[in-house]
């Protein structure tokens, strides 16, 4: 199986600096983007990720990019041959780990006091497929149905019901959160020749509606032209994409 990947990072129109970042097996992008083409049949890992980091100037975008370069040195460690199960547990065991780290550069130094990020990935690992979301970012899976939201976001909204997104996390990682927590699924029966795979900050999905995400992605939009929709609309927050086409 071959995948085609885009990705895009952009800092949009009102804020000053971007703290998000995205990464693409050993490629990390902010501000900027990326494509790329993997052959799976050649590794038995990879790995697609997106942080969004919060906290104000600088603390995010250290929070962001100290979880990416953390799990990719994670995840490219793990050994060969873990059970769906054990993977799970390695996942929950380095979360507990990072989230530890990241509070505790927070109170060690006062300028990263409270920083903290999402996580959402995509992760290849010995002929499986998982998906995995920690806050309020996204995965979504277009097949001949249509777009569907996969990840359940982690936020008050949600919570609460409401249809307009505040922006207010619920779980993390750091971010003053003690116990955070990671949904890990297994999707390998949902990864198919065809389907269209999206890892997107709240940065896109606050300016774009998902009716024309769908629309847009069926029309073959990379990452770069859905963040260059964000900022159309109003850019109110820094926006990253990944767009993965299973070949």
């Amino acid at each position: 199986m071959k995948i085609s990947i885009t990705a895009a990072s952009q800092v949009g129109c009102v804020r000053r600096n971007n703290e998000d970042m995205v990464l693409v097996n050993d490629k990390f992008i902010r501000n900027g983007k990326q494509w790329t083409m993997a052959d799976l049949s050649l590794q038995d890992r990879y790995l697609i990720a997106l942080a969004d980091g919060m906290g104000g100037h600088n603390s995010g975008e250290v929070a962001s990019s100290d979880v990416l370069h953390n799990l990719q040195f994670f995840f490219g460690d793990l050994p060969s041959g873990l059970s769906s199960g054990d993977f799970d547990e390695a996942i929950i065991e380095w979360l507990n780990s990072i989230n530890m780290i990241i509070s505790s550069k927070g109170k060690s130094d006062t300028r990263y006091r409270d920083m903290g990020t999402t996580l959402v990935a995509l992760a290849y690992y010995c002929h499986d497929f998982y998906w995995m979301n920690c806050g309020d970012s996204r995965v979504y899976r277009l097949d001949d149905d249509g777009l569907q939201q996969l990840s359940t976001d982690h936020s008050l909204t949600n919570l609460t019901g409401e249809k307009t997104h505040k922006g207010v996390v619920t779980n993390c990682i750091g971010g003053g959160c003690q116990t955070s927590y990671i949904d890990i699924t297994k999707c390998t029966e949902l990864v198919k020749p065809g389907d269209v795979w999206m890892l997107c900050s709240d940065g896109l999905t606050d300016m774009v509606d998902d009716i024309s995400l769908g629309q847009l992605l069926k029309e073959g939009a990379d990452a770069s032209r859905l963040c260059d929709m964000a900022v159309s609309a109003g850019g109110y927050d820094n926006v990253s994409v990944c767009v993965i086409k299973i070949v």
